[in-house]
């Protein structure tokens, strides 16, 4: 059945191809998501023009996902169970200058997996992956090639004791984060540069650090009073501090996400709240203030001036980061509080291509979005409790 559809999705491209000229090719716009249950292991990867789902893989405990930059491959990181699994995602875009080729074919579990104590952030940059791994302060640098290719080949970077941390890979060196020496359980107090050999080039100060994000050749780090900000564009990463203004309210972001078409990015600030970050303005940081309190938060990587803002009410938001103000808002599902656990089931965001794909887990089911009216246009029911997204996909010519 699974075969069959993936099958049927390149008979039709080909149908239409030959219908609009022989010899040539139709474009296709296709998204799927990758969909971790909250309490099952299991990540089911479902169509999102049909609802179909294209596979369900096994994980060892319930997964958070990420997605390599190319897109071709699905990363469920299972703390709880201390590995990292890979998937195909079975959706390749090969740029050919004047158009790019879509292949879409089935998704399925990847041979090789990563092994450590508590794997927790998962950060890639230029080619490269920094799985850092709580349980012991280590972090294994990977890379996406050699998931595909089954074979693990990991260079191990090591701190001072286990903590909740972060390592970003940059070519032969590695920014990676400093335990408290006084309370590893406390948020690291800043970030160590190391050459290729594990020795210190320099440290940088950052207290309660916690969230990162990349826009373009900017990487952005949050701490207490500000964002350490690296720029990977020179052979030298330039590593400087913008603290937060005193315009700003007591808070700080815990969360960042960058922005791709545009150099921007938003971190959450306090409970109601996000703040957008334009490193280049005179005044980078600006406030928006929610109706309600925050749940998730996305920005739409086709239309980076997009943000949606999924809040505890069961409204969605659009904001324009232009205007820095929301510009509409609909009601979604039922509301979601905000009080209990942070790991909670609530609703999650993913933008796949023309459409905005909410999880629904108390409902077990997908809800999906007009970007523009933010109104539901169709719900897909995937039962259990779908709770964390990953979208992928594109346009490009079908052979």
């Amino acid at each position: 059945m699974k075969l069959s559809l993936t099958r049927q999705l390149l008979a039709c491209a080909g149908l239409l191809a030959s219908a609009a000229a022989p010899g040539l090719a139709a474009e296709q716009d296709h998204w799927r998501v990758f969909v971790a249950d909250h309490s099952a292991a299991t990540v089911r990867a479902i169509d999102v023009g049909t609802g179909a789902v294209l596979a369900t893989i096994s994980t060892l405990g319930p997964a958070a996902l990420q997605a390599s930059k190319s897109g071709r491959t699905v990363f469920a990181v299972q703390s709880d169970a201390d590995r990292v699994s890979a998937m195909a995602s079975g959706v390749a875009l090969d740029d050919h200058g004047d158009h790019g080729d879509l292949k879409v074919s089935q998704p399925y579990l990847l041979n090789a997996t990563s092994r450590g104590a508590r794997p927790v952030h998962f950060i890639e940059h230029d080619g490269q992956i920094a799985i850092f791994h709580d349980g012991d302060g280590s972090a294994a640098i990977v890379s996406e090639a050699q998931f595909i290719k089954g074979k693990l080949a990991p260079r191990d970077v090591k701190t001072a004791s286990p903590h909740h941390g972060l390592a970003v890979p940059l070519g032969d060196k590695t920014l990676i984060s400093i335990p408290d020496p006084q309370d590893p359980d406390a948020l690291p107090i800043g970030m160590r540069l190391l050459d290729k050999d594990g020795k210190m080039l320099a440290d940088h100060a950052c207290p309660s650090l916690h969230g990162e994000a990349s826009s373009g050749h900017l990487l952005a780090i949050a701490c207490a009073k500000g964002l350490i900000l690296v720029d990977t564009q020179k052979q030298e990463p330039q590593i400087s501090f913008l603290p937060y203004p005193p315009s700003l309210p007591e808070g700080k972001a815990t969360t960042l996400r960058g922005a791709e078409s545009l150099r921007y990015f938003i971190g959450n600030y306090g409970p109601d709240a996000i703040i957008l970050i334009d490193v280049s303005a005179r005044e980078p940081f600006r406030l928006i203030k929610l109706p309600s309190r925050r749940v998730d938060f996305a920005i739409d990587p086709r239309n980076s001036e997009r943000v949606y803002v999924f809040t505890e009410d069961g409204f969605l938001h659009r904001i324009d980061a232009i205007k820095g103000e929301i510009t509409r808002s609909a009601r979604l599902t039922e509301p979601y509080s905000m009080d209990g656990h942070w790991r909670d089931p609530r609703p999650r965001l993913a933008v796949a291509g023309e459409e905005i794909v909410v999880s629904d887990p108390l409902a077990g089911a997908l809800l999906v979005a007009n970007p523009e009216t933010l109104a539901e246009s169709r719900r897909i029911e995937t039962g259990g409790m779908p709770y964390g997204l990953i979208a992928i996909g594109g346009a490009g010519e079908v052979h």
